[in-house]
């Protein structure tokens, strides 16, 4: 099946695509990897697939109509990544996640309908749901109350593909995930921006008391879930992955400092930021019951193994501080136009 993958060059989306041609989906796919490379699109993270048969990449942007018209031709089946995520930017400036997270879902879904797309995978977000006292948990018929122009925007795109699939027989699936970390993730997410900052000896900016609370996935389970979706989800459903790992922020950031051999002299408490959702948490079982899944990384060996990939990648992330990052897509796209 020709599957098109966008927002393929950013955190999850590239390690998705990384699942599908040497992970779990190998062989079994043709990956058409599209993405506008923003500033959280980078096109190194998909530099391992770049003689591959089975994969190519095409510069584009889900806002523009002619662009998503064109890759579209002969796909099988669609996994959304492409949006604008990081609440903190949406605060400050909402217009892009407006544009991305809502009106790009409705040019995918149009398009897609006129090609026949077989399944259309929404990848969304627990943050939809808003903000958990200190019991309960998020179901899928949770009612949404976003609480940030990111989520809210992200709940308008849910809502628009369901929409698609109710009213032009598109054949949606939503997901919505809890927080991730692992590889590849822009260095301004919790995880990252601690990680690299200590292996600066910078101190690490913790929001008010720290005591909000997540519940972390590791990445490649995320996407582990998401192929399970993909092949055997059910049609117009919304499927919450979790990965059972509720952690304060500043439990996080002790881990982290341990795991460094940092003191807690390089916590700064700063002002916490508008909004601020004070927990999240998932509840999975609608997943684990129907599909079989259940995720399979440790968190703590997680994050351990995540200390350790940035630590052997210092370029990479460094390259992204820097801006130098930026200067790969001119020198590989620039050149050749289409990778794959």
């Amino acid at each position: 099946m020709k599957l098109l993958v966008t927002g393929a060059a950013g955190f999850i989306g590239a390690n998705f695509v990384r699942l599908m041609l040497k992970g779990r989906g190998t062989g079994k796919y043709k990956v058409i990897a599209f993405d506008a490379l923003t500033y959280a699109g980078n096109l190194a993270n998909l530099k391992d697939f770049e003689e591959q048969e089975d994969f190519e990449f095409i510069k584009g942007d889900i806002r523009n109509p002619e662009q998503v018209e064109t890759v579209m031709e002969d796909v099988g089946a669609v996994v959304n990544f492409a949006a604008e995520s990081h609440v903190d930017r949406s605060i400050l400036a909402g217009a892009d996640f407006i544009s991305t997270n809502i009106d790009g879902v409705r040019i995918l879904a149009e398009a897609a309908v006129r090609h026949g797309v077989k399944r259309f995978i929404q990848v969304s977000t627990d943050e939809v749901y808003g903000s958990l006292e200190s019991t309960g948990l998020f179901r899928e018929d949770t009612p949404l109350h976003p609480n940030s122009p990111y989520s809210a925007s992200k709940a308008a795109g849910d809502l628009l593909a369901l929409a698609w699939q109710h009213t032009f027989g598109l054949p949606v699936i939503i997901t919505r995930c809890s927080n991730n970390y692992g590889p590849y993730q822009f260095p301004e997410k919790l995880i990252p921006l601690f990680i690299t900052n200590l292996m600066e000896d910078k101190k690490v900016p913790v929001y008010g008391d720290g005591m909000q609370v997540r519940d972390w996935i590791h990445v490649m389970d995320h996407c582990r879930a998401i192929l399970i979706v993909l092949e055997k989800g059910r049609v117009g459903e919304v499927y919450n992955i979790g990965g059972g790992n509720e952690r304060t922020n500043i439990d996080i950031t002790r881990r982290i400092l341990r795991l460094l051999r940092k003191d807690e002299s390089f916590i700064e408490h700063v002002t916490d930021r508008p909004g601020h959702d004070r927990r999240y948490a998932i509840d999975a079982s609608k997943i684990t019951g129907e599909l079989g899944w259940r995720p399979e990384v440790v968190f703590e060996a997680g994050l351990a193994e995540t200390i350790e990939w940035y630590r052997n990648n210092e370029s990479w992330w460094q390259a992204i501080k820097s801006g130098d990052y930026l200067n790969y897509y001119q020198q590989q796209y620039g050149r050749r136009g289409v990778i794959g």
